[in-house]
């Protein structure tokens, strides 16, 4: 297939408006709510992060957007290792890691295979008795772009489950990204916002629990500080972002309520921004915040535009 100049504005948007949505609100993490009169701008980040620079949502992206780009599979085993040992480079000097991704890469000196870090992951999920923080989700938007054409649902269901588990194993994590990276799908593929739809894709004894949650975001009125305490847990994230989407009139306006709910606000509005972006696409984004957008590995958008475009004309869409 071959994406129409709407669809590919829209497979950058993912990808754009989530390193947007990220660098806005990382001088906000770990701040209360915000009223809807109050301004959201950059600023230098919480954790030194400058002003416009992405933090660790979209850096741990890159790397996903990158073998894309290059032509990959996320569906082998080869793929995934080199994109966890990318990771672990990141890490050794990131200004933020999150606790359970430091953890499990921590454990991975060496060489590293899927199933090492995957045996990682399981472990402190096993250690801790739970491993459901938003890491994950966070940075699994560009996955969806890998995976537009025709009959591939399937392999994008694999993929975001399995990049999911490199670091996060509980089965919150992996069915929030599945249902995050197929309403990023189609959102790029339609222009339309629908998670409802796709519930299907959710094993059958976890789909009511899915349904109840996707419901509660998407309920008349529903605004990202509803679900900011504990957004750190995938859910909570999930349903914040959702929220931030749903009750918005413009892809700004969805980055600015996600930033709003307050509390993991980078991640939410990360999270928010890919699959906004797929809804209302790049060109919906003013210049003037699109452009200071920078980050880990020395990337701006302009490399982001191109990653997007690579990714779209390699891997068959």
């Amino acid at each position: 297939m071959t994406l129409t100049a709407p669809q590919l504005d829209r497979a950058r948007g993912a990808v754009i408006a989530s390193a947007v949505g990220d660098a806005l609100g990382s001088q906000y993490e770990f701040g209360p709510p915000l009223s809807d009169a109050t301004p959201v701008s950059y600023g230098v980040g919480v954790f030194g992060h400058g002003v416009g620079e992405w933090t660790d949502d979209t850096s741990m992206a890159m790397p996903i957007l990158q073998a894309l780009a290059a032509g990959e599979s996320l569906n082998d085993a080869h793929v995934l290792a080199q994109v966890v040992v990318a990771w672990r480079e990141w890490a050794r000097d990131a200004k933020d890691v999150g606790a359970q991704t430091r953890t499990v890469l921590s454990a991975l000196e060496g060489d590293v295979t899927e199933d090492r870090a995957r045996s990682a992951a399981r472990d402190v999920h096993l250690r801790a008795g739970r491993s459901g923080g938003n890491g994950a989700l966070m940075r699994t938007g560009p996955v969806a772009l890998g995976y537009l054409a025709d009959g591939q649902e399937r392999d994008l269901v694999d993929a975001a489950t399995r990049i999911a588990q490199l670091t996060h194993w509980e089965d919150d994590n992996a069915d929030a990204c599945v249902l995050w990276c197929l309403s990023i799908r189609h959102a790029i593929l339609t222009g339309e916002l629908d998670v409802l739809g796709l519930l299907d894709v959710i094993p059958s004894g976890r789909r009511d629990r899915w349904r109840g949650f996707t419901e509660e975001a998407l309920a008349p009125g529903a605004h990202p500080r509803d679900f900011s305490e504990q957004n750190g847990w995938v859910v909570r994230a999930f349903q914040g972002a959702l929220a931030a989407i749903a009750g918005a009139t413009s892809a700004v306006d969805a980055l600015e309520r996600a930033v709003r709910g307050g509390n993991d606000t980078d991640t939410v509005a990360a999270i928010a921004g890919s699959l906004a972006g797929a809804v209302y696409g790049a060109d919906a984004l003013p210049r003037a915040l699109v452009a200071p957008v920078h980050g880990w590995p020395r990337l701006h958008v302009t490399d982001l535009i191109a990653l997007s475009d690579s990714v779209v004309a390699k891997r068959g869409a």
